[in-house]
């Protein structure tokens, strides 16, 4: 019960909205938008998002037992995509579904393997499909089969780009995407960092910040955006900053583990901040820091992204500088609702989005109250 309000509280900030290696040290970027006023734009007020679960909570009260819902997820072993599958279930199932109807599917992080899976399902004549995709550049391959199918699509997680978000909306499909935007997280990571002071920062006192960036899979936007944003956001605060190594850990803690405790190996005393798309790094990277015989707070900063338990209890700790919330209610709520939304025979906004979290000390203890 206690989750199920602290979700309607979450679902209250949904927005909706249309939607790389090591930085310079002049800040300069190849994208146009503002990393101050993505954070901004994010934290809009939810109209059509919030009217979206308000309509889907509503109908609710009607019998969903007999429609079939098939879910993809990329990899089951992904913390992440652990609790919002778990979530996804579950408030389905709170909506009226039931549990032996909803398929949920392992891609095994393959992209053959989760098409053969979509396969299946339009062979078994879903009502609706929720993919979160094993490669985004697939999007188009996936939502041409599954609009041919007339199978309502709702993707998830990881957001397609906005070249085909276009196309779902000049033919007027059903499809539709629900994430968080991910410039916002890379921003939210590098103010943590800005907001400490340069005197803090710089351990070294050569007035630059030197950082050691571990990257997830490289072709996930989420990876692109939090690796760029978050080094921009210390540029935009007019900090001077060098990228001593920038390594793809592919959301791995043990390859994050590896890659931290090479730059350690390598660059020693000389590393400031490690920055980590996910918390899964994150506490591979806490590892080999801790393994380096350095301490978090004292003489190395790390920050993570997604909010797991282990991360935040380490941001209670002080092991932790902080990490950003990825919110897995809102997320799979979202999704669950849109998808109630198109079975309903109604339609959705093309990109339903939500807010991330930043997590520090002060309010770790809160979110994690919140997430257990």
């Amino acid at each position: 019960m206690k989750k199920k309000v602290i979700s309607l509280i979450l679902a209250a900030t949904m927005v909706a909205t249309m939607a790389t290696g090591c930085g310079s040290s002049s800040g300069e970027t190849t994208t146009t938008d503002n990393a101050a006023s993505t954070t901004t734009d994010a934290a809009a007020p939810a109209t059509e998002a919030s009217d979206t679960a308000a309509a889907a909570t509503e109908a609710a009260g009607g019998d969903y037992a007999d429609k079939k819902v098939g879910v993809c997820i990329y990899q089951f072993s992904d913390n992440f995509m652990t609790l919002f599958r778990t979530e996804l279930e579950n408030y389905l199932v709170e909506q009226g579904f039931s549990k032996d109807n909803i398929t949920i599917v392992d891609g095994a992080n393959d992209q053959a393997t989760q098409t053969g899976q979509i396969d299946n399902f339009i062979s078994e004549g879903v009502d609706v499909l929720i993919v979160n995709p094993v490669n985004s550049s697939s999007a188009a391959t996936i939502t041409d089969k599954v609009v041919a199918a007339d199978i309502p699509l709702v993707y998830i997680n990881r957001e397609p780009d906005a070249e085909e978000e276009q196309r779902w909306e000049d033919n007027g499909w059903n499809v539709t995407y629900v994430g968080c935007d991910a410039r916002q997280s890379g921003t939210f990571q590098g103010e943590m960092i800005v907001d400490l002071g340069l005197d803090t920062v710089d351990l070294n006192g050569d007035g630059k910040i030197q950082y050691v960036m571990v990257e997830g899979d490289p072709e996930n936007v989420d990876a692109q955006y939090r690796t760029e944003y978050s080094v921009k956001a210390l540029t935009d605060a007019g900090l001077e900053v060098e990228c001593l190594s920038d390594q793809v850990g592919n959301w791995q803690q043990d390859q994050a583990q590896q890659i931290v405790a090479n730059a350690l190996g390598q660059y020693g005393d000389k590393v400031e901040v490690v920055f980590c798309n996910n918390d899964a790094m994150a506490l591979g990277a806490l590892q080999a820091i801790q393994s380096a015989g350095r301490t978090v707070g004292t003489d190395i900063f790390l920050v993570g992204v997604d909010a797991l338990s282990e991360a935040l209890e380490d941001v209670v700790a002080g092991t932790m500088t902080g990490t950003v919330f990825n919110d897995h209610f809102s997320q799979s709520h979202g999704a669950a609702d849109a998808a109630i939304n198109f079975i309903n025979g109604e339609t959705n906004e093309y990109y339903i989005g939500c807010d991330y979290v930043k997590v520090t000390k002060d309010n770790a203890q809160e979110i994690l109250d919140m997430v257990k």
